[in-house]
């Protein structure tokens, strides 16, 4: 890990920086553990407080989870996608709510905005969801589905939203992993293949509708599978 020798002044802030980097870079993905605070320490050339100390504040912020008598794990990529896990935690219906939100105005923002290389991109992306779910290899077609829809955020070219979907990219792999089983079984065939066609179209109205009506399809599954206890 490239980590570098810090300067005497501002410690705790440099190290959480150079912490934040090697999370935000993928030189530790999520779920990995980090090195030990002696190494940590060592490598940086600080104290083990000062680790202790960075580590602390980044383990507030989501980024860190420290599981006492095991070590320190990433948590998340960023501390917005930490809050957004702690207000998500595990419930799937919680998440695909939030996704609800952000992609249908991403998908009608797209089809005013798209550009012809965000076009090109999403119909690859889209070819490589469908080549994945034909072979039937689940790791392929979470990366493609969550890479797609990424895509279409990003094609409504609003900095703010996309960094907003980006911040729960966690929470949205999650989700597609948990609801991609029956793709690859062909129990259920959920496309894109309208979605794609709004945009491209330029229609906000027919691609907003799209974006939406899938995921309330998944949503309307999770109720019916796992309905919320009565308060």
């Amino acid at each position: 890990m490239p980590l570098a020798t810090t300067r005497r002044t501002g410690l705790v802030d440099q190290v959480i920086g150079q912490l934040r980097a090697a999370i935000s870079d993928g030189e530790w993905p999520v779920g990995q553990r980090i090195p030990t605070e002696a190494a940590l320490a060592e490598t940086l050339g600080v104290s083990r407080n000062t680790v202790r100390e960075a580590v602390r504040a980044l383990a507030h912020g989501g980024l860190l989870e420290v599981r006492q008598g095991d070590g320190t794990y990433v948590r998340a990529t960023s501390e917005v996608s930490g809050a957004i896990r702690r207000l998500c935690g595990s419930e799937l219906r919680d998440i695909l709510q939030v996704r609800r939100g952000l992609e249908v105005e991403g998908a009608r923002l797209a089809a005013a905005a798209r550009t012809e290389e965000d076009l090109r991109q999403l119909t690859e992306l889209l070819a490589a969801r469908q080549r994945a779910q034909e072979a039937r290899e689940f790791d392929d077609f979470v990366r493609a589905d969550t890479e797609f829809h990424l895509a279409v955020v990003q094609s409504g070219h609003n900095e703010l939203l996309t960094e907003l979907y980006r911040g729960i990219t966690e929470a949205v792999i999650a989700s597609v992993a948990a609801t991609s089983h029956d793709h690859l079984t062909e129990q259920v065939h959920i496309g894109h293949d309208g979605l794609l066609a709004a945009i491209a179209g330029r229609d906000p109205g027919r691609a907003a509708a799209e974006a939406g009506g899938f995921l309330d399809q998944l949503l309307v599954r999770e109720e019916s599978e796992s309905p919320r206890p009565t308060p």
